[in-house]
C-alpha cells in the first residue's frame, strides 16, 4: 500500500510540473507556431510576388514583341503596297517604252530585243515589276547550328531585317531599271533629233538641257522613283515627238538598193549635152520595179507633168514635198495618205528620159534642195524608228 501510494503521489506530482511547465512555456510554445508559420506564409508570399513580377516581365515583354511584330508587318504591308502602286506605274510607261528603245550594247545595224527593253521576258520583269530575288529563310529553322540560342523575338527581327533588306533592293532596282530607261529614250531622241537637224529639218534640240544649275537637295526614296518615273515620261515622249517628225519626214530612200546614176545639181544634160541643173537624183531603178515614198504625206499631184513624164507629187507638211518621175506606172491618186514605204508606182521611162531610172526630187516651199543629206539622215536613224 506504501509503493501504491508512493507511485500515485509520484504521478500526481510529475503531472504537476507537467501543467505548470505547459502553462509557463504555452506562450512561448504558441509565439514559435506563429513566428515559424509567419515566415512560412512570408516566405510563399515573396515567392508569389517573384513569379508575379515575373509573369509580368515576360507578358510586357510579349506585348512589345508583339507591338513591335505589328508594327513591322503593317510597315512591311505599306511597302508591299507602295511596290504594287509602283508596279501599276510601271506597266503602262514600260508599255509606251517597248518597241521605242534600242539597248545601248546592240550595234546600231541590230534588230532591238523590245521584249528585253520593255522587261516583258521572263527573267527582266521581275525587275521592272518589283519582284527581285527571294529573300534567304533559311536561319529560321531552329534546327539550325546555334539556333537555340536565339529567342522567337531574335529571329524574328532577323526575319524582318531580311525582308527589308530584299524589299530595299527591289525599289533600288525599279529606280536604277526606270533611270537607265529614261538614258536610252533620251539618247535615242539625241540621235534622231541630230539626224533630222543635219538634214535641215525643224525638230527640238537637246540645247535646252545646257546651262542648268542649282543647288543639290537630296532625294528620299519615294521622291527619287517618281522623279526618274516623270524623267522617263518625259524622254518617251520628247522620242515619240521626234519619231512621228522623222516619220513624216522625206528621209528615206524611194528605191532602196539601187544605186545612184545622177546626183543633184548641175550636170551635163542627157539629151543636148549642154551643162544644165538637175532638181534631183536619179536612182538605177529596173523598168517596173517598186517606187517608195519617202515619207507620210498627202498625194497633191498624180498623172502627167510634162518631161517629168508619169510623176507623183507627195506633200510631207511644213512645205516639205517629194516628187517621183518617169514612172511607167501610178498606183495612188490625188488625195490619197501615204505612209513611209508605201508603194506610189512603178519605175519606168516616161517623159524626157533616156531609159529606165527614177528621179527623186524633194523641194521645201517649191525650192529643190539635195534630196542625199536628207537620205543620209534617214540612214542613221533607220534602226531607230
Amino acid at each position: 500500500m506504501a509503493a501504491l501510494l508512493g507511485s500515485v503521489l509520484s504521478a500526481v506530482a510529475i503531472g504537476y510540473l507537467l501543467a505548470t511547465s505547459y502553462l509557463v512555456l504555452r506562450d512561448d510554445l504558441i509565439g514559435a507556431s506563429i513566428a515559424r508559420q509567419a515566415r512560412v506564409q512570408q516566405a510563399y508570399e515573396d515567392r508569389i510576388s517573384a513569379l508575379r513580377a515575373q509573369v509580368d516581365r515576360i507578358t510586357s515583354r510579349q506585348l512589345l514583341d508583339q507591338r513591335l511584330m505589328e508594327t513591322r508587318v503593317s510597315e512591311l504591308l505599306q511597302r508591299q503596297s507602295q511596290l504594287s502602286r509602283r508596279h501599276g506605274r510601271l506597266t503602262p510607261i514600260l508599255e509606251r517604252a517597248e518597241g521605242d528603245l534600242v539597248p545601248a550594247d546592240k550595234p546600231a545595224d541590230a534588230k532591238p530585243d523590245r521584249r528585253a527593253d520593255a522587261g516583258s521576258s521572263a527573267t527582266d520583269e521581275p525587275k521592272l515589276a518589283g519582284a527581285a530575288t527571294p529573300p534567304d529563310f533559311s536561319f529560321w529553322n531552329t534546327r539550325s547550328a546555334g539556333a537555340g540560342l536565339l529567342s522567337e523575338a531574335d529571329r524574328a527581327d532577323m526575319l524582318f531585317a531580311t525582308i527589308n533588306k530584299s524589299l530595299r533592293t527591289i525599289e533600288d532596282e525599279q529606280i536604277d531599271r526606270v533611270a537607265t530607261l529614261a538614258e536610252d529614250a533620251d539618247r535615242t531622241a539625241d540621235q534622231i533629233s541630230a539626224a533630222l537637224e543635219q538634214a535641215g529639218l525643224a525638230s527640238e534640240s537637246a540645247a535646252g538641257k545646257t546651262g542648268l544649275g542649282g543647288p543639290l537637295i537630296a532625294l528620299d526614296n519615294k521622291t527619287m522613283f517618281d522623279t526618274r518615273v516623270n524623267e522617263l515620261d518625259e524622254a518617251l515622249s520628247r522620242l515619240e515627238t521626234l519619231k512621228k517628225t522623222a516619220l513624216l519626214a522625206p528621209i528615206h530612200n524611194p528605191a532602196p538598193g539601187y544605186a545612184i546614176s545622177s546626183s543633184f545639181g548641175v550636170r551635163r544634160d542627157p539629151l543636148l549635152g549642154t551643162p544644165a541643173m538637175h532638181a534631183g537624183m536619179d536612182f538605177r531603178v529596173p523598168y517596173g520595179e517598186d517606187v517608195k515614198a519617202s515619207g507620210a504625206g498627202t498625194v497633191i499631184a498624180s498623172g502627167w507633168n510634162g518631161g517629168y513624164g508619169r510623176m507623183v507629187e507627195v506633200d510631207h507638211g511644213d512645205g516639205m514635198t517629194t516628187r517621183y518621175a518617169h514612172m511607167s506606172k501610178i498606183l495612188v491618186k490625188v488625195g490619197d495618205k501615204v505612209e513611209r514605204g508605201t508603194v506610189v508606182g512603178r519605175a519606168g521611162s516616161s517623159g524626157r528620159s533616156t531609159g529606165p531610172h527614177l528621179h527623186y526630187e524633194v523641194r521645201r516651199n517649191g525650192t529643190a534642195i539635195d534630196p542625199l543629206r536628207f537620205i543620209k539622215a534617214g540612214r542613221k536613224i533607220a534602226n531607230l524608228l
